[in-house]
C-alpha cells in the first residue's frame, strides 16, 4: 500500500510517500481502508520526536473510511461499514488524567497517512452521517481535544464568554463552534484579517488582533474561561483577560513550554487554573452525540492528495491553514 513515512533525519527532509506492508487484521482487529485523514500540529512534533535509529513510522492520528477486513472476535462492526478513527488509545473511560500507557495514534503506532490502517475495534467508531468523508477524516483528534477542554473541564455554560486566543487552528475552530453552539459569548484573537473575518463569519462575536492592547480592544471586558492552546508567547496576556475567578484551561504549547507566573496575582485572582490534553472514548462518544445533535461540520481549509503530505505539512507549519487541513486517500 501506499503510504506517507518517516524514516531517518529528523523533520520533513526524513519523510517520504513509499510503499509500506499493509498489516492482516488480528484478534478484535479491523483493516481500514482509508478515504481521508487529516494533519494535526502533533504530525509535526512528530517529526521531530521519532528516533532516527527507530523503524520507519507512518504518520497521522486522524482519519476515516470502510472496514475492508475483519480479524477473529470482531464483534462491533462488520465489513463495509463506515467508521471514524479514535487516536486516543488506551484511555476508554472518562478519568481526571488519562491512565499510564495512554498514547496517540501515529507515534509509536503507525497512523493514518496510508491506505490502509490495521487498528483494533475498540478504537473506531461509526461515521457521522451528515459528515462528508472529508469531514469525517479530520475530525476525531481537534474535536475531541476541544470537547474534552470545553465541557470536561471548563464546565462552560450557555451563560459564559470564552476568549479563544490564536483562532485558525482546528482545535480552536472547534472550540468556537462547540462554544456558540451552546449560545456562549465567544471572543477571537489573530494576528491575520482574514482569519478574524473568517471566525466571525462562524459566529465569533468579537475578533480582535493578537498584536494590539487586547484590554483596550475589549474595552475592558473580562472573560468567564480561556483555552490557551498557543504557549509562552500568550499565556499572560491570555491570563490578564479572564475575570477574578474565572478559569483558563491550557492544552497547547507551539510558541514555547515554560511560562513566567506571577503567583501573587494568581491566587489573589482566585483563578482555575486547568490542563487537558485529549480525551477518554466516553467523551468521543459524547462529542459525536454533540455533533450530531448540533449537526456542527469541521471547517476544511485545503484538500491535498497523500502524495503531497508534504506540501500540506508545509501549509499547517506556516499557519496558513483556517481550519482543518484533509488529505485525500481513495476518490470519493
Amino acid at each position: 500500500m501506499k503510504a506517507f513515512v518517516h524514516e531517518g533525519a529528523a523533520g520533513l527532509e526524513g519523510a517520504r510517500y513509499t510503499e509500506h506492508t499493509a498489516p492482516v487484521p488480528k484478534k478484535g482487529e479491523v483493516k481500514v481502508k482509508l478515504k481521508y485523514a487529516g494533519l494535526n500540529h502533533r504530525d509535526l512534533f512528530v517529526l521531530e520526536r521519532h528516533n532516527q535509529q527507530d523503524p520507519p513510522l507512518i504518520l497521522g492520528s486522524d482519519g476515516a473510511g470502510v472496514i475492508e477486513e475483519t480479524g477473529p472476535e470482531v464483534t462491533r462492526f462488520s465489513e463495509g461499514d463506515s467508521v471514524i478513527i479514535n487516536p486516543s488509545l488506551g484511555w476508554l473511560t472518562k478519568s481526571d488524567a488519562p491512565p499510564e500507557g495512554y498514547k496517540v495514534l501515529g507515534l509509536p503506532d503507525h497512523g493514518t497517512f496510508a491506505e490502509t490502517i490495521t487498528i483494533s475495534q475498540e478504537y473506531i467508531e461509526k461515521k457521522p452521517e451528515h459528515l462528508t468523508w472529508e469531514e469525517a477524516g479530520v475530525l476525531a483528534l481537534s474535536a475531541l481535544t476541544a470537547y474534552r477542554a470545553l465541557f470536561t473541564r471548563a464546565k462552560i455554560k450557555r451563560t459564559d464568554t470564552i476568549l479563544l486566543p490564536g483562532v485558525g487552528s482546528g482545535a480552536v475552530t472547534f472550540l468556537l463552534l462547540f462554544a456558540k453552539a451552546i449560545g456562549a459569548r465567544v471572543i477571537v484573537t489573530s494576528r491575520s484579517e482574514e482569519k478574524r473575518r473568517k471566525a466571525l463569519e462562524l459566529g465569533a462575536d468579537i475578533a480582535i488582533d493578537s498584536s494590539g492592547d487586547w484590554d483596550k480592544a475589549l474595552h475592558g471586558e473580562k472573560a468567564d474561561i480561556a483555552i490557551e492552546t498557543i504557549g509562552a508567547a500568550t499565556f499572560n496576556k491570555t491570563l490578564s483577560q479572564v475575570r477574578k475567578g474565572g478559569t483558563l484551561v491550557t492544552f497547547g504549547a507551539s510558541a514555547g513550554d515554560e511560562v513566567t507566573l506571577n503567583l501573587r496575582s494568581l491566587f489573589y485572582g482566585q483563578f482555575n487554573l486547568l490542563g487537558s490534553t485529549m480525551g477518554s472514548r466516553d467523551e468521543l462518544r459524547e462529542m459525536l452525540y454533540f455533533i450530531n445533535r448540533y449537526q456542527i461540520k469541521p471547517v476544511i481549509d485545503q484538500v491535498f492528495p497523500l502524495s503531497h503530505t508534504a506540501e500540506a505539512m508545509r501549509r499547517l507549519e506556516d499557519a496558513e491553514q483556517f481550519g482543518k487541513i484533509p488529505l485525500e486517500i481513495q476518490p470519493t
